[in-house]
Order: C-alpha cells, then sequence, then structure tokens
C-alpha cells in the first residue's frame, strides 16, 4: 500500500511556505498543485518543480477537481499559509474537497470562527490541523514537565519581550490591516500565548496596558503564571546593546528572573508538526480556543491599568 500523501498549499509566495514545502518533503510526501496571487514561487523548485502552480483560486479549485474526476488522483492534505484572515475561507475550502486541512497559525482570528469550523469538520471526512510548533520544542517540552513535577507554592513570575524589526512595507501589506491580521498581538503574538497558556494554564486575568499598530503590552495571569508582555515591530524599542550588534530581533522569557533559552532548535519544528499530524497526533481546534480567545480579547479590551506593566513600557514613555 503507498502512503505518500497527496498536497496542495495555498500561499506559496508567503514568507512561512517554505517550512511547509520543506515538511511536505521531508515526510515524504507530494506536493501536487499550490496556489499565490503573486507569482515569485521560484523556491518551489527547490522543492517540488513538478507541481501545478496557479494564481487564481478558481483554477486551482477546478484543477484539483479535475485531477480527482478525470486522473482519479486524490487529494489528502491542504497547506495554508495565506493571509489571517483567509483561513476560515481556506479552510473550508479543503474540507469540501475531502481532504484534511493544516493551517498556520493564528487558525482563525474570533473565536465563534472555532465554533462554525468545529461544526463543519464534524459533518466532513476530513480533520483541521494547525501549526503549534513551540508546543513541539524541547526547551518548552521540559519546561512544562518542570511545571507539572515542582508542583510550585505560587504562581512563577514571567516577562515576554518579542520585538521583531519591519520595515515601512508592512503597513502597506495585509499586516498592517488589524481587520485582516487580527493586529499586532495576534500576528507576532499568537504562538507566545498559546505556549504560555500550554504550560500555564488557563487565564484568570487579561490586561491592556499599551495597544497601538506596532507595539502592545499587558498583563496576563494564568493558574501557574504572572505573565508581562511586550511586543513591538518598532526597531526603536530594541535594547541598545543589541542595536549595537546589528540586530532587528529581540526575543525574551525569563521566568523567575531567570532566561529560558530556546532560540535555537527551530528549524525542523515543522517538519516535526507533519510527522505528528501524518500519525494522528496533530494540534485540532480544541487545542487553539485559548490563544484565540487570548487574542481577541487583547484586541477588543479597554485600555486598564490592573496587573503589573511590563519594564519596556517606561522606556517608550508609557508609564
Amino acid at each position: 500500500m503507498n502512503s505518500t500523501k497527496n498536497f496542495a498549499l495555498i500561499g506559496a509566495a508567503g514568507y512561512i511556505a517554505p517550512r511547509h514545502l520543506k515538511a511536505i518533503q521531508d515526510t515524504d510526501n507530494i506536493l501536487i498543485a499550490a496556489l499565490d496571487k503573486f507569482d515569485s514561487v521560484g523556491i518551489m523548485d527547490r522543492y517540488f518543480p513538478k507541481a501545478d502552480f496557479f494564481t487564481e483560486f478558481e483554477r486551482f479549485d477546478r484543477h484539483l477537481e479535475k485531477l480527482k474526476r478525470h486522473q482519479n488522483i486524490t487529494l489528502d492534505y491542504v497547506s495554508i499559509c495565506s493571509p489571517n484572515y483567509l483561513h476560515d475561507a481556506h479552510i473550508r475550502m479543503a474540507l469540501r474537497c475531502g481532504a484534511h486541512a493544516i493551517c498556520e497559525k493564528p487558525i482563525v482570528l474570533n473565536p465563534w470562527n472555532i465554533d462554525a469550523l468545529s461544526a463543519i469538520e464534524k459533518e466532513s471526512d476530513g480533520n483541521i490541523h494547525t501549526i503549534l510548533q513551540l508546543r513541539l520544542h524541547s526547551a518548552i517540552v521540559a519546561l512544562k514537565a518542570k511545571v507539572v513535577s515542582e508542583a510550585k507554592n505560587g504562581k512563577y513570575d514571567i516577562d515576554l519581550t518579542y520585538i521583531t524589526s519591519r520595515g515601512k512595507w508592512y503597513d502597506n501589506s495585509w499586516k498592517g490591516d488589524e481587520s485582516k491580521s487580527g493586529g499586532i498581538a495576534t500576528n507576532i503574538g499568537v504562538h507566545f500565548y498559546d505556549m504560555l497558556s500550554w504550560v500555564f494554564g488557563a487565564v484568570q486575568q487579561n490586561t491592556v496596558h499599551h495597544r497601538e499598530k506596532h507595539k502592545a503590552s499587558g498583563y496576563l495571569e494564568f493558574e501557574n503564571a504572572r505573565v508581562r508582555w511586550f511586543l513591538s515591530i518598532d526597531e526603536n524599542d530594541l535594547p541598545q546593546s543589541v542595536k549595537e550588534k546589528g540586530q532587528r530581533t529581540y526575543r525574551s522569557i525569563t521566568i523567575d528572573h531567570q532566561e529560558l533559552e530556546f532560540s535555537a532548535g527551530f528549524t525542523e519544528l515543522h517538519t516535526k508538526s507533519y510527522q505528528e499530524i501524518l500519525k494522528g497526533n496533530g494540534f485540532g481546534l480544541s487545542d487553539v480556543r485559548k490563544s484565540i480567545e487570548i487574542v481577541h480579547d487583547i484586541r477588543n479590551a479597554s485600555i486598564g491599568k490592573n496587573g503589573e506593566q511590563h519594564p519596556f513600557l517606561s522606556k517608550i514613555g508609557v508609564f
């Protein structure tokens, strides 16, 4: 019996698409078709040069249908790397084709979108999976085991700081449109919130101290942790020591004032995610609900002062 699976990919020109292309190849599967409105997809030559490529959704959809009806080629999975606001529609398309969906995060922008997809999934032959690669990172897995085994008397104190500089293009892309990206907390923070809720339990408090287009900060309290967080795409927020090195990204998570080292080990996490999905161990809709609820609440919350403020707020003159 041939165990090779047929994949299609939506969003082939996007930043994250090469990791999915590599994961499909690494798991010995085949990409039969890809879609993107932009045609700068030469990266496909490195992985699947024989895959059909389309810039129009209608022709892509028709091609998959023709493969099924006239060549008996069954589509097994659709990998979705499209802009955030299109994830919902593309997941639905995958299920209509009788395939499973593998969708980048955030899987959707609002909690009620999860409810609708869950109902459709129950009526379909396919399943919906998402990429939550931090849950597979060895340092995060070890952290979760430590939290469970320690049964600490009291809560961990955590500072999350993530600054990833973006140029002027950002505001003119879909990422700069909150209705399409979900805003900065959703676009660059959702995987951190998922990791924190996975390790430290249910959310007990969610306060936003500052929110604007390029940066946001707040306080999250989980069952087992108090978290001060700061997210930014503004290079002016980088620590001076980082600027002096010519670096444009700063990522730090401290737990009780001890740095969590997890900068290495990212390169193979998408492949590992695919391996788990193919074995039936992927992350589904129920796994992502907490993080989607967190970013939705951050996006819609009034600015408050409860909870401790992140120290970077004083550096940008907010408090």
